[in-house]
């Protein structure tokens, strides 16, 4: 009974950052997201609908695909700067 209030004590004590188990990459790998399959689907439509319609011209239509683009690679971003990538292999190293 004692060794159960303990642990149960130490438990109550510990912080949040003691008592969560690792378990590798918090975020995805880009590709597996549903961010990028949202942005291929929405630059699609913006592709289509100037490919359609006659009153949205192509400089237009090149910078709504822009502002996709950057705000996916900003939404990116700041799922990765909260993460700790834990993994050994480097796709860039290449002496190995």
């Amino acid at each position: 009974m004692a060794a159960t209030e303990t642990a149960e004590r130490r438990r109550m004590t510990a912080s949040y950052s003691d008592t969560r188990q690792a378990r590798g990459d918090e975020t995805k790998n880009a590709l597996k997201t549903t961010e990028f399959v949202a942005m291929v689907g929405v630059i699609a439509a913006i592709l289509i609908a100037t490919w359609v319609s006659d009153s949205l011209n192509d400089v237009r239509a090149w910078t709504l695909v822009a502002a996709v683009a950057i705000g996916y690679m900003i939404s990116r971003g700041l799922a990765k700067s909260g993460s700790k990538y834990t993994g050994g292999e480097d796709a860039l190293d290449r002496d190995n």
